[in-house]
């Protein structure tokens, strides 16, 4: 009877694991970072920018990865970024010279990957 029921409760729980995937996979979940709120970063906009690039961006596949990129990337002094998780790109603008390092960091610390710089 004890093994009836421990088999019972591990037939329904990985019924339920393979449930959530299945969700994922067709889209229905919350995303592949698991976000998928209303969650969106502040926006951060400059007095003067000197300066733009737009970097290439591998990973992005939701909204809420487009929120990550653009917090880490925010959070760097004197820089404002803005991503489209649709195109796979990055825009930062930047009120002094910044190296792509920098960027590369942040976009690596999100759980993302700069692919090219446009």
């Amino acid at each position: 009877m004890e093994n009836a029921i421990l088999i019972v409760l591990i037939a329904a729980a990985v019924a339920v694991g393979v449930w959530q995937v299945l969700r994922r996979v067709q889209g229905k979940g919350g995303g592949c970072c698991g976000g998928g709120g209303s969650y969106t970063p502040k926006k951060k906009k400059l007095a003067h920018a000197v300066g733009k690039k737009t970097f290439r961006v591998e990973g992005m596949s939701c909204a809420r990865c487009q929120a990550r990129v653009e917090e880490e990337v925010n959070d760097i002094q004197g820089v404002a970024g803005r991503a489209d998780w649709k195109k796979g790109l990055l825009t930062v603008q930047y009120d002094h010279p910044v190296d792509d390092e920098v960027i590369r960091r942040k976009v690596e610390r999100a759980g993302y990957h700069i692919t090219g710089v446009l």
